[in-house]
């Protein structure tokens, strides 16, 4: 099964790749790893999801938010890919940023909404190490930020 059909197999449509909102590029691909830019949630009607964890989002929000991180962050590689997710050998690694407050501690269960796509989309290959950090900010007011890094195919 292609990567594609399993995207259509789970109902995810994915959305056109974010524009850096600064000065940097939203990928590099070098030595067979596709390094991923970090993506905020944004919603599929392209709001974007803000607030901080332990304040204004629960956690079940929080990991949505993560998911739609991960959706953002699998539309930069099918852009970078030049639209064959196929390429893709492994997902190496996401590094989860989480705008939270000071007594917050779930970061991981946040992530988990990304890490979870990942598995789902990719098997065995989805799986990653990873890194959950809390933030008292992040770009935007964004709840959530994850970058990646991912090995690849040569085209």
């Amino acid at each position: 099964m292609t990567i594609a059909q399993r995207l259509l197999d789970l109902g995810i449509t994915l959305p056109q790749p974010a524009a850096p909102v600064a000065a940097y590029v939203p990928t590099v691909e070098i030595g067979g790893l596709l390094h991923i830019s970090g993506q905020l949630p944004f919603r599929e009607d392209g709001s974007l999801i803000t607030g901080r964890m332990g304040e204004s989002i629960d956690m079940e929000a929080g990991a949505e938010a993560a998911r739609r991180c991960a959706i953002m962050l699998l539309a930069q590689i099918r852009a970078a890919l030049d639209g064959d997710l196929d390429r893709v050998v492994r997902i190496v690694k996401l590094g989860a940023f989480i705008s939270s407050t000071a007594d917050f501690t779930g970061q991981p269960k946040v992530a988990n909404g990304a890490s979870e796509l990942m598995q789902a989309v990719f098997g065995d290959a989805g799986r990653h190490a990873r890194s959950a950090v809390g933030v008292p900010v992040l770009p935007l007011g964004a709840v959530v930020e994850i970058d990646g890094i991912v090995a690849v195919r040569p085209a």
